[in-house]
């Protein structure tokens, strides 16, 4: 009960003025009471999900569960997150605390320099994403892994009844980008791929940011050779495959596209295709201030001055037009 009364006031942030939320809120102590009864009894029985689709920048189907099961979703969440996290690499930086993009952009940086030897050396950096990653992902397998891990039955069937809980055309795979789970789960099974890099691929300058990791080297054979044990394990162990037009080898100086920052030895610059994203973004609210001041400290993570210049520009502009002077 204290889980669920804690894991109801974290899931409450920012979601206040949603009906469903406010409906489940009317009659609160009832529900986590009757929640609790079913858990205890193991009565429990996940719910449907509502489909949705969002483009970001790629068409992506979310799939929300009702207020009951994303409170569950929470509950397992925050006791079991403390205990996988510490089983996880230091450099996979996807839905972890004190990680994110601008840490993972920051490693790369880090590793260009040293494999590269102070960029005085030509570095090869190989580049993977895996193909329709979250709808991939193999009930069977997650739930071998998890039982290798949790010696607690109850804990077991209930990730079970989750897990369970979503198929795609009926077949048991895949997991919601709805569910806040779903992002545990996902760093739990890739957990044996990095395993695999660090520990028998012995790879040292490994990044993993969700479906996309990157590789360095300063033998592009090397690289090579790499790749067909990545995807011998992947497929083998995992039933998942690279996405055959977004894996490649290059070198740093003809710039490595990773996170949306095209990299290169000494700078680097924003995708083009996040560039026309962030500029219809901050067309779609005229500009406002806080949404031009969270962009322009994007920036800052790479050589835009240029872009902030636009920005500026534009948003002054748009200031001007609006008859609203400086916003």
């Amino acid at each position: 009960m204290d889980n669920l009364l804690a894991a109801w006031r974290e899931f409450l942030k920012g979601k206040r003025k949603k009906r469903d939320v406010q409906e489940f809120e009317r009659n609160l102590m009832s529900n986590i009471v009757s929640l609790h009864t079913d858990l205890v009894r193991k009565a429990y029985v996940h719910g449907g999900y509502r489909e949705f689709r969002i483009n970001d920048p790629k068409a992506r189907d979310i799939h929300k569960a009702s207020v009951r099961d994303r409170l569950l979703h929470h509950a397992v969440y925050r006791i079991l997150y403390p205990v996988f996290d510490r089983s996880f690499i230091a450099d996979s930086f996807s839905c972890r605390e004190g990680k994110g993009t601008h840490k993972a952009i920051k490693r790369f940086g880090s590793f260009a320099f040293k494999i590269s030897k102070n960029h005085t050396r030509t570095l090869w950096i190989l580049k993977c994403d895996i193909r329709k990653f979250f709808a991939s992902i193999d009930h069977q397998r997650l739930t071998n892994i998890l039982e290798e891990r949790i010696p607690n039955q109850n804990i077991l069937w209930l990730l079970s009844v989750i897990i369970k809980s979503f198929q795609i055309n009926g077949q048991a795979k895949g997991l919601p980008l709805g569910n806040l789970t779903s992002q545990l789960l996902v760093n739990i099974y890739m957990n044996e791929f990095d395993q695999f890099v660090k520990h028998q691929l012995k790879v040292k300058a490994y990044i993993r940011y969700a479906d996309d990791f990157v590789l360095f080297s300063s033998d592009k054979r090397e690289l090579e050779k790499m790749l067909v044990y990545i995807e011998t394990f992947l497929r083998d162990n995992l039933s998942l495959t690279l996405h055959p037009k977004k894996v490649s080898i290059r070198t740093l100086a003809s710039g490595v596209d990773f996170l949306g920052w095209v990299h290169f030895p000494d700078h680097r610059v924003l995708r083009t295709t996040s560039r026309r994203r962030m500029f219809r973004r901050l067309k779609k609210t005229a500009y406002r201030r806080d949404s031009v001041g969270s962009y322009i400290g994007l920036l800052g993570y790479g050589n835009s001055q240029k872009l902030k210049k636009e920005i500026n520009i534009a948003s002054e502009q748009m200031s001007k037009r609006n008859g609203l002077g400086t916003r």
